[in-house]
């Protein structure tokens, strides 16, 4: 018996000292090989229940096509070569996962956090990503065509040689994100703050960065034709290939040899002889006249222009505290509903004030996104009101009923 108190003392000191990381694992993730449920290959798409603790599982080449992994805990699994198509991974965790080579093709990805995944390869062609987090993420060489990335982010992320064309990354947090040799034509990025990115030798044909943030942006040798930068203020094309849309910056049209804007250029251009004569030709002439009239254009759509920005800069601003409210009504519906589940009032779903309540919030959602103009976004304000009256409501009611049922006896 004295001995007995030593031993197990000694194996619990040892088991303890398993589970902790040191500095190095901890960087790497927070799994050791081993550590999780060995679950390679199997398939789950035949009725096999997945195990309750999935974290750090190792479900290499696992068969998961459409199967419901939401609000699932995977931090830390190994998914590669996985087969994720249409799988349902809304909310999911997948931070530090290792999705390398996995087939996610039109998966539901909504509100997923990949903080630190490893998705180097993976296809998500298709993919319903929206306010999905991969920040710090390494998805190089990851396919996203066509993929549903609106307000994603993908700070710190890299996707060099990643495929986004006709991708919707709307609104994305992708500050300091490299997309170095990316492809993202057709890309639909407005409103997304993109600063310190890196585009060097990307494909941005035809893609749509209007109010983009793009202070710090590095687009050297990036491919621009036709794409639009109206309102991206901060843009720097220097080294950029092409002509935009809705920038007006010098040197962008001028036919230099490798169609490759530089300062230096243009000013050896400027300093070239006008004609081999000691009087002035009639084309210098014309150019003279051509550019005086120029000037006063351009005079006028600059006053113009300003205006515009201003009244499109507070139009975008107020916007975004719509969508914020519109963001907190969804938190609150959300927050009510799980009340009711956890305190056992019962189903709500049919409480008329609920209806309201859900929508009010559809009814917010679409008014911004028809909204154009500033007196457009009252609509949404209204709605927003009044599905918040609507909870208020539904929560006084419930509180009576509850003071009632515990002044009556317990409730049933």
């Amino acid at each position: 018996m004295r001995r007995s108190v030593p031993l197990a003392l000694t194996a619990a000191i040892f088991a303890l000292s398993g589970t902790m990381l040191s500095p190095a694992q901890a960087a790497a993730g927070p799994c050791r090989p081993g550590q999780g449920a060995d679950l390679r290959g199997k398939d789950f798409t035949r009725g096999a229940s997945l195990p309750a603790d999935l974290r750090c599982a190792d479900l290499t080449k696992a068969k998961l096509k459409g199967v419901e992994l939401v609000q699932k805990d995977l931090t830390g699994a190994i998914l590669r070569g996985a087969d994720l198509r249409q799988a349902n991974l809304t909310q999911a965790v997948l931070k530090y996962a290792d999705l390398r080579g996995a087939d996610l093709r039109e998966a539901d990805l909504g509100q997923m956090h990949a903080d630190h995944a490893d998705a180097r390869g993976a296809n998500l062609i298709d993919a319903e990503a929206g306010q999905a987090q991969f920040p710090h993420a390494d998805l190089t060489g990851a396919t996203l065509t066509r993929a549903e990335l609106t307000q994603v982010n993908f700070t710190n992320a890299k996707l060099i040689d990643a495929d986004l064309n006709e991708s919707t990354p709307g609104q994305i947090k992708a500050r300091k994100a490299d997309f170095t040799r990316a492809k993202l034509r057709e890309a639909k990025m407005s409103q997304a703050n993109l600063r310190n990115a890196t585009f060097k030798d990307a494909d941005l044909s035809e893609a749509e960065l209007t109010q983009a943030e793009l202070d710090g942006a590095v687009f050297t040798g990036a491919l621009v034709e036709e794409a639009s930068f109206v309102q991206a203020d901060d843009a720097d094309l220097t080294g950029a290939k092409g002509t935009p849309k809705g920038l007006s910056l010098p040197g962008t049209d001028l036919p230099f040899p490798d169609g490759v804007f530089t300062p230096e250029k243009e000013t050896d251009r400027l300093a070239e002889p006008a004609g081999t004569g000691g009087a002035p030709s009639v084309g210098l002439l014309m150019v003279v006249v051509s550019a005086v009239g120029l000037a006063v254009t351009v005079v006028a759509w600059g006053i113009s222009a300003q205006r515009r920005s201003r009244r499109n800069s507070r139009f975008a601003l107020m916007r975004r505290g719509a969508e914020e409210d519109i963001t907190r009504l969804g938190e609150e519906i959300d927050q009510l509903d799980y009340e009711f589940q956890v305190s056992g009032h019962g189903d709500i779903t049919g409480d008329q004030d609920w209806r309201h309540a859900i929508d009010a919030y559809e009814a917010a959602k679409n008014a911004l996104s028809l909204a154009r103009r500033e007196e457009e976004l009252h609509f949404v304000a209204d709605a927003v009101q009044g599905g918040r009256n609507a909870l208020g409501r539904l929560r006084v009611r419930s509180r009576w009923g509850s003071s009632a049922a515990s002044d009556g006896g317990p409730p049933r």
